[in-house]
């Protein structure tokens, strides 16, 4: 599987973090050394025909080489940390392409001087480096989250060739799992024991491996015997770790809460000292594994803690509670051995990732259920939502032609592009209460990519879903607020399917010229949708009276809500300010009022009765709640401290308290009352409740 660099650790959980990483050529936007660039969320990639060098926490700019006393040096306090990767003894100027073209094109107009603006940069999927060593192949590529790359062999190449070595960490070592583990200033960057593989007739053939050390800041890789007549993929994977209770990373993904007003938190873990307490899984099992932790309603006590995983990466995604207050969990794993029941609808890893579901005891000591979902590609488990009736709906992004679906659905047939480099539909699949049977599952997309994100389902069962494709010919109906595709690579897209997944009850984009991402849906009790996203379109389509009717810096974050049947928006706003700001969460209180969270470069931030009226710095995670019409602020705040914080995930109890959590790297991120007062990282896990607004008169009215 790829290697990832995970730059800033949060759940791949928001949509933009999912999509793929768009690998711009040098058209003289940036220094002439370098060929391709890519910015990800948090981090920004820079590749010369001599090296990649990784700018973390926030540079935009790349610097030539400089004399330096030793490999190791690090960047000060407060500045990004620069991690440079070169090959040693590699071909001094290997061919570098981009492959894979991507729809759109990048425009720099910067300044008033039309000499200096540059137009029509072209962007790709991936970029190769051939022949860096005799028959070795390299590749980047990944998503706004992760930077991931392979290297390549041909049949006969050496793969003690490959040396790399590293300069701008503090520390190198291999650590008793066999992960590298490079120490900045900016935090951990463990790059896992390295997966390399061989394929035959399909299936890929695992080969033991480890890394050695060539020297203070070098490393090859050991390789076991192999099958040299046959291509060989060596995969590190290299992930920015984070840090929530334990002593390495961890991090925050989603918060759900129950009837009493308990907390649930579910996120990543690579920590072995993690705080636990009555754990189904006491101890961690792989490089990475997801937490599940529920809190009393004052955020004070723990009442469980638990590690879940397998011996490979798991990744978390989405938590819903269910009446009875058990914790249902999804996300994707690799792990060949993530804990399943005896009775699960899929008890095997189908291929590569696989999504899963699993749902835990009310004390979180025992699995009441646990299943893979997928086929022998990659499939992806992101939106999870339980029903009255306690059954699990899931939504997701797949490659497999064979993913499980059942007969009688909308779509039972994969209709992506599997030779494209972004191919896959989306899945919607809804589980009996046991996990023991699938009620329905579908394929959902056109002929080029889906990246679904957030599921919801309402009163009557029918599911909800929404993310981003950029399919020309997404399946629409005809009554859709917008049935065409609106413009720029991506569109968020919204769906409702019917109760048995036979039919869509509606279906629609949501977007405008430029690139637009739907991240999270939610539902009120009159089974409306509600959208949040970040959209750079500054023709997104808006409605007359809402908040915010112009994009007002080159990302903002959009708040979306329809009517029943889909056919219109009740209103559709922009938010955000003069920076980049990107909606990640959203939640509906009872009285139809919407909650949104996410991150914000803006410094002028829309605000209302906010408890930190002045934006910290870096990325502030922000919280906002609308009135029914989305025509007014009832609250608005800024929530951070003086480096990045991102809101993730959102919930409200019955007293209209918003909960949130995600990440921080803060040292001085506003607490209150806190089980952990102090920062472990960076970053940390945050998890924050702030009491509702007052009521603002005339404008908290609803008109339907």
């Amino acid at each position: 599987m790829p290697g990832r660099v995970e730059a800033s650790p949060n759940r791949e959980l928001a949509a933009h973090l999912r999509l793929p990483l768009r690998f711009e050529a040098n058209h003289g936007q940036t220094d002439p050394q370098v060929k391709f660039l890519a910015r990800g969320h948090g981090y920004t990639l820079f590749l010369t025909r001599s090296e990649a060098v990784l700018v973390l926490g926030g540079g935009k700019t790349f610097s030539p080489r400089r004399p330096r006393a030793s490999p190791t040096h690090a960047e000060p306090d407060g500045l990004p940390t620069v991690l440079r990767l070169t090959l040693e003894g590699a071909k001094p100027a290997p061919s570098i392409a981009g492959r894979g073209a991507m729809p759109g094109r990048s425009h720099y107009f910067i300044g008033n001087d039309p000499t200096t603006w540059h137009r029509n940069v072209p962007a790709y999927t991936r970029v190769e480096y051939q022949e860096v060593y005799p028959g070795v192949t390299l590749v980047y590529y990944g998503t706004q989250r992760q930077l991931e790359y392979d290297f390549i062999l041909a049949p006969g190449a050496d793969p003690a060739a490959i040396v790399l070595t590293f300069e701008g960490q503090s520390k190198l070592e291999v650590d008793g799992e066999g992960d590298l583990v490079l120490h900045t200033a900016h935090g951990a960057i463990r790059q896992h024991r390295p997966r390399v593989y061989q394929e035959a007739n399909g299936t890929r053939q695992g080969v033991p491996a480890r890394y050695v050390r060539k020297g203070p800041y070098q490393v090859g890789f050991q390789v076991a015997a192999y099958d040299p007549s046959r291509p060989l993929v060596i995969d590190p994977v290299l992930s920015y770790a984070t840090y929530f209770g334990g002593s390495s990373g961890d991090d925050g993904a989603a918060i759900a809460l129950d009837r009493s007003g308990n907390i649930y938190v579910l996120g990543i873990t690579g920590s072995t000292d993690l705080p636990t307490a009555g754990p189904f899984q006491p101890t961690l099992a792989g490089g990475a594994d997801i937490f599940v932790a529920k809190l009393t309603p004052d955020g004070s006590t723990l009442i469980y803690s638990t590690y879940l995983g397998g011996t490979g990466n798991d990744t978390a995604w989405s938590i819903a509670v269910d009446d009875a207050g058990h914790a249902h969990v999804s996300g994707f794993t690799d792990s060949t051995d993530f804990p399943t029941t005896p009775h699960a609808v899929q008890p095997a890893n189908g291929g590569g990732f696989d999504a899963f579901v699993a749902k835990l005891s009310r004390d979180g000591s025992a699995l009441r259920y646990s299943t893979y979902l997928g086929g022998s590609a990659d499939d992806f488990g992101t939106g999870l939502v339980v029903d009255r009736h306690g059954r699990a709906y899931l939504t997701g992004s797949t490659a497999s032609t064979d993913f499980p679906t059942t007969p009688g659905v909308v779509q039972p047939a994969f209709a992506g592009c599997t030779a494209c480099d972004l191919g896959g539909d989306a899945f919607v699949a809804k589980l009996n209460r046991r996990g023991s049977a699938l009620i329905y599952s579908t394929y959902l997309g056109g002929s080029d990519a889906e990246f679904p994100t957030s599921l919801a389902v309402d009163e009557e069962g029918h599911a909800l879903v929404t993310g981003s494709t950029n399919s020309p010919d997404f399946p629409t109906t005809p009554e859709a607020v917008q049935p065409g595709f609106g413009g720029g690579s991506f569109d968020a897209f919204v769906a409702k399917l019917s109760r048995h997944g036979s039919a869509l009850r509606f279906s629609t984009y949501l977007g405008g010229s430029g690139d637009d991402f739907g991240a999270w849906i939610a539902v009120d009790r009159r089974g409306r949708a509600h959208v949040t996203g970040s959209t750079v379109s500054t023709d997104f389509p808006t409605t007359p009276g809402a908040l915010q009717q112009t994009n007002r810096g080159l990302s903002d974050a959009f708040v979306a809500k329809f009517n029943r049947s889909g056919s219109r928006l009740r209103y559709a706003t922009y938010l955000g300010g003069s920076g980049d700001d990107f909606g990640l969460g959203i939640v509906v209180d009872r009285h139809g009022r919407a909650h949104v969270t996410g991150g914000t470069t803006s410094a002028d931030f829309p605000l209302a009765q906010p408890i930190q009226p002045s934006f910290g710095g870096g990325v502030d995670a922000f919280v906002t709640e609308l009135n029914p019409r989305g025509s007014h602020l009832r609250f608005s705040t800024y929530l951070g401290g003086s480096a990045d914080d991102v809101g993730l995930g959102i919930g409200v109890d019955r007293h209209g308290r918003a909960h949130l959590t995600g990440f921080t790297n803060s040292t001085d991120f506003p607490t209150a009352h806190p089980i952990q007062p102090t920062l472990g990282g960076p970053p940390d896990a945050f998890i924050a409740a702030i009491a509702p607004a007052k009521k603002h008169a005339g404008h908290d009215e609803d008109d339907d």
